[in-house]
């Protein structure tokens, strides 16, 4: 170490330092105006200065060390940056030059997700947060995006989204379906020839049964006619000796009492009536003073 400080001590290393900076032309230094710059590739020069100091401010505010004030600061002189490089931009696309603003980074949040640039104006790139400026208070909320309330889905949207697979219509179209239901139709397909089998042999049998037991039907029915008419016949003859018996009583009955007729039923009726009446409303005194006067009158009705 202390050789390579003697050797940059050294009158000649002084000497050789000096004329190189004589060689050197004045440094330059950056138009206040894009507009004054006339050559294209002095345009490109000076933008890629101001991306240069860009990178080196960027770096710095991503130290959260700095303090809220720094912070500010440095963010405050990128955007100024910015605002610059953006002129420069769109003087070289005025000098024929490419065209840089199209194809310029976006902006994100915290997370990574693009974000749009907050710009009242409507001019320029707009105010942008780098770093650890994002999570300044009252920056933070400016990232946060309000939750999203879950939209009901209409009916034309649900219907929007069915198509022919909804139905099933193209189940088939990949051969999956044909190889899990083969084995399965197969089995099925045995089980049914097997009930269909079982169900014949008992229709069989039924039928050889069923005609034995007509067989055996016909002479049964034939006897029970026989019976049912024997029990007939005998219901009729009973039924006529009934009859001769009741017409050879009426014959035999003799009335030795005259009968009354209509006309002396309907008086004793009436009669019965009236006294009913009497014996209702009249007193019992009444009662006797007429039947007292009947007497007298020989009166016997």
């Amino acid at each position: 170490m202390a050789r390579n400080e003697e050797k940059a001590q050294s009158m000649l290393n002084r000497f050789i330092a000096l004329k190189a900076e004589e060689k050197r032309k004045p440094k330059e230094r950056r138009p206040y105006l894009a507009s004054e710059c006339r050559d294209l590739a002095e345009a490109d020069k000076w933008r890629q200065q101001i991306m240069r100091e860009i990178g080196r401010k960027v770096a710095e505010i991503q130290n959260e060390g700095l303090g809220e004030h720094r912070l500010r600061d440095l963010n405050d002189e990128i955007n100024k940056l910015i605002r610059e490089k953006s002129h420069w931009e769109r003087r070289i696309v005025e000098l024929g030059g490419s065209n840089y603003a199209k194809h310029a980074p976006k902006m994100t949040d915290l997370e990574g997700n693009i974000v749009d640039v907050p710009n009242p104006s409507g001019r320029g790139p707009g105010y942008r947060y780098f770093g650890a400026a994002k999570k300044l208070p009252g920056v933070r909320e400016l990232f946060e995006k309000p939750p999203e309330l879950r939209k009901r889905r209409t009916r034309y949207d649900i219907y929007k989204r069915i198509d022919a697979s909804y139905y099933g219509y193209r189940d088939d179209e990949d051969g999956v379906l044909e190889r899990v239901e083969g084995p399965a139709e197969a089995k099925i397909r045995a089980e049914a020839e097997e009930e269909w089998r079982r169900v014949e042999e008992i229709r069989r049998e039924a039928r050889r049964g069923a005609k034995e037991v007509v067989s055996v039907g016909a002479a049964v029915r034939e006897v029970l006619l026989r019976k049912r008419r024997n029990v007939v016949e005998e219901e009729r003859r009973e039924r006529r000796g009934e009859e001769k018996e009741r017409m050879e009583k009426e014959r035999e009955f003799v009335v030795h009492v005259p009968l009354p007729d209509e006309k002396e039923i309907e008086r004793m009726v009436v009669e019965k009536k009236k006294m009913e009446l009497l014996s209702k409303y009249a007193s019992e005194g009444l009662l006797e003073e007429q039947s007292e006067a009947k007497d007298m009158l020989n009166i016997h009705r």
